[in-house]
């Protein structure tokens, strides 16, 4: 190698081949063994003279010649040119040759031969072998490092979808809920959450591909380097068993010095970047590196890989940049601290490997510099992680840290019913963890904790604080009053969003369009005045029938009837009719309650299972079989609103217990066998008594047991049945047994 030329690493040629590379120097360092066992079956050899010893050259020849290209250039080389024999293994065959030439070898050599070299070899390949295990092991962190990051970037992203879906749950809800202002709060509140986990989104990703980076440039090269390192300290050390052995030898073997001095000549041209270099050499391939992950849109809600920069949002990235500036600063300093006791340890290593440093063990310098190295990474993932989350949100936003005054909050478990000055909900029940601020006061959920906006008034007296309570109470409280305004509909947000989930369905505007004659008037849109109650229905599907203005969704097919000569939902596709023969009630998930008489469309037949999906108006749901009779085959007809003399939407499918029921006598049907998947009931018991506000609410009493129904869907109820009747509750009033 010219000199001031910087030899190669593997780290910067082998790139991620660190298999192949251990299973190299774990060859390498194995065949210790083969040497020590050379030399102890020598010694032996030595007392039966020179016959022996030529048998065992021959043997270690023969040994030589199969393992010969797997020590050189690895098992599985990717080139092949020139000599498969490496510096070693061709210093070895000098010995091995010259071994034939000694034959005079008396039996205090044979002993030296024991204490002087197969003892130390074997002391050295458990040591050599040690710190390849731990190599290993840090190589195999790292890779679980790696692999957990990309885990945790999707579950990040499975969580996104989720409240991308709640999102679009919600938004159909409040185009069909009674109560519009609470409806659309609940949804704005949603709209922000899925933003607020699209930013998180975003960061994890550029979290990962940094991570990812650092992963293939510097953390796995490193350990590569460090392989490279303990094989050609190997190669070192075995020199050094060989060179001393040979001195033996030579003062003993005074007939063959010239012979001894060949061997000298060879080991010390087998410098231990030699092996390296042949390795590297036959191994060297084309590597492909991962690409850097990119923004995934949610399936149901379709969006681009910007940053949401809006007023709520600058809000959560606020928060998110306060905490990762925080941290900064003391990562930075840590990371350069522990960079340069690193570097220390290296220089210190190499004058152990130089020999100008006799007072430190060279095992001990390894295992501490291992140990440096294994710290700078922890610190260095922190102080990666926090710097793109700043650069991050700072090229998105710019530094919204500037002039803001974070709340001092502090991890809270709040004994009595407290309402959070964020949402206005209750920070109670089943979700009692939260926050509150140390200075002011300012309470909130835990969920809410990166939504508060960074308007702390500082340390405040307890009056102040009592003030600042109500104040901010009211504003919470305004998001969830009623609209005055006669159009619930218009004052809506104007989503732009298309082709999601509810997009795929026909839209009621341009079925209404084709079915019924004449222009459609604003007053035809707004919907019917409910009582400000919590609905019981389930919300209707959304149309989504392209319109530059946003039109009152469309009635439940329960409110619609057939007229005869149109066609079904203007196609030609004939749908299969069928009656309730007798009135079933939903027993468990995937079922649905229908009663006597009631005509359904039949989605899948029985296949055996004694069961039968239909649709009732706009539910499905699977039914007994022998519940349903199979109607004749009608003509196809067109949908136009029925008169039902109600001024609301029908009752809830879960009430099944109201005065029309019970005014008529119910006819009872057959057995119904158990569904095969049924989910296991579940149970709420009351935390505290409750008085039903209206006959859609059960009343409570401390302790009174109910069947779940349906958990909290986000507007703070939860549908629970209580002997054959299906109601509402509070959600924290209740907690599951």
């Amino acid at each position: 190698m010219a000199e001031g030329e910087i030899a190669p690493s593997f780290g910067t040629v082998l790139k991620d081949g660190f298999k192949p590379a251990n299973v190299y120097v774990a060859n390498n360092i194995a065949f210790f063994d083969d040497v020590q066992a050379f030399f102890r079956e020598r010694s032996a050899a030595e007392k039966r003279y020179s016959a022996e010893l030529s048998a065992i050259a021959k043997k270690y020849y023969d040994k030589k010649a199969k393992k010969s290209t797997s020590l050189s250039v690895g098992d599985t080389p990717t080139m092949t040119p020139g000599s498969l024999e490496s510096a070693s293994m061709t210093t070895w065959s000098t010995i091995l040759t010259k071994l034939e030439l000694v034959a005079s070898e008396h039996d205090r050599l044979a002993n030296e031969f024991v204490t002087k070299i197969a003892e130390p070899i074997k002391e050295v390949a458990i040591k050599l072998d040690a710190q390849r295990k731990r190599q290993v092991e840090y190589a195999e962190k790292l890779e679980k490092e790696k692999e957990a990051q990309y885990a945790a970037l999707q579950k990040v992203k499975t969580k996104y979808d989720s409240v991308c879906q709640d999102v679009e749950s919600k938004r159909k809800k409040s185009e069909s809920a009674f109560d519009k202002a609470k409806a659309q709060s609940s949804f704005q509140h949603q709209l922000q959450e899925m933003n607020n986990m699209k930013n998180t989104y975003l960061i994890a990703i550029n979290v990962t591909n940094k991570q990812k980076e650092k992963h293939y440039h510097e953390f796995l090269p490193e350990v590569m380097d460090n392989l490279q390192d303990l094989a050609e300290f190997r190669t070192m050390k075995l020199n050094g068993f060989w060179s001393e052995a040979t001195q033996l030898e030579f003062s003993m073997l005074q007939n063959c010095s010239g012979e001894v001095d060949h061997m000298a000549k060879e080991i010390v041209r087998n410098e231990p970047q030699l092996d390296s270099m042949m390795y590297m050499q036959h191994n060297t391939g084309a590597f492909q590196e991962p690409p850097d992950k990119v923004f995934e849109p949610s399936p149901v809600w379709h969006d681009d890989d910007s940053m949401v920069t809006d007023e709520p949002a600058k809000i959560y990235l606020r928060n998110v940049l306060n905490k990762s500036k925080g941290q900064l600063g003391e990562l930075r300093r840590e990371v350069d601290k522990k960079r340069r006791e690193v570097e220390a340890t290296k220089r210190a290593k190499q004058r152990v490997l130089e020999g100008t440093e006799q007072t430190q063990d060279e095992f001990l310098v390894l295992t501490q510099l291992f140990l440096q190295q294994e710290d700078l990474h922890q610190v260095d993932r922190k102080r990666l992680t926090a710097e793109v989350e700043t650069s991050t949100i700072t090229s998105a936003v710019g530094d919204v840290t500037l002039g803001a005054k974070s709340h001092n909050f502090k991890s809270q478990t709040f004994k009595i019913p407290t309402n959070c000055d964020l949402c206005g909900e209750r920070i109670w029940g089943l979700s009692a963890k939260g926050f509150d601020c140390r200075d002011c006061g300012y309470t909130c959920h835990s969920k809410c904790e990166m939504k508060v906006p960074a308007e702390c008034p500082g340390e405040l007296n307890k009056e102040e604080r009592k003030k600042y309570k109500q104040e901010r109470q009211e504003l919470a409280n305004t998001l969830l009053k009623p609209s005055t305004s006669s159009s619930h509909v218009n004052e809506m947000p104007d989503l732009t969003r298309s082709n999601t989930v509810s997009s795929v369905r026909s839209g009621y505007a341009a079925s209404a369009q084709r079915s019924i004659s004449g222009p459609i008037s604003p007053g035809d849109d707004a919907p019917p005045d409910v009582p400000n109650t919590r609905p019981p229905a389930a919300s209707p599907e959304p149309s989504s029938v392209p319109r530059k203005n946003r039109i009152l969704a469309p009635p439940p097919p329960a409110f619609m009837s057939e007229v005869p000569g149109s066609a079904s939902n203007g196609g030609g596709h004939q749908e299969q009719k069928a009656k309730m023969l007798y009135t079933f009630e939903a027993g468990g998930e995937g079922e649905l309650s229908v009663l006597e008489g009631r005509e359904l469309v039949v989605l899948e037949p029985d296949t055996g299972s004694g069961w039968t999906r239909v649709r009732a108006g706009y539910k499905e749901g699977n039914v007994p079989t022998s519940y349903v009779e199979i109607l004749p085959p009608t003509t196809p007809t067109a949908l136009v609103p029925q008169h039902t003399g109600q001024s609301g939407r029908p009752p809830s499918t879960y009430s099944n217990s109201g005065s029309s029921i019970a005014a008529s006598t119910k006819k009872k049907g057959p057995a119904v066998a158990p569904r095969r998947g049924a989910k296991k009931l579940q149970y709420v018991e009351a935390l505290y008594d409750y008085q039903a506000g209206s006959d859609t609410e059960h009343s409570m009493t401390v302790g009174e047991r109910f069947v779940l129904i349906k958990e909290d869907q986000g507007d703070g109820w939860a549908e629970v049945e209580k002997g054959g009747v299906t109601k509402s509750v509070p959600a924290n009033y209740v907690q599951t047994v």
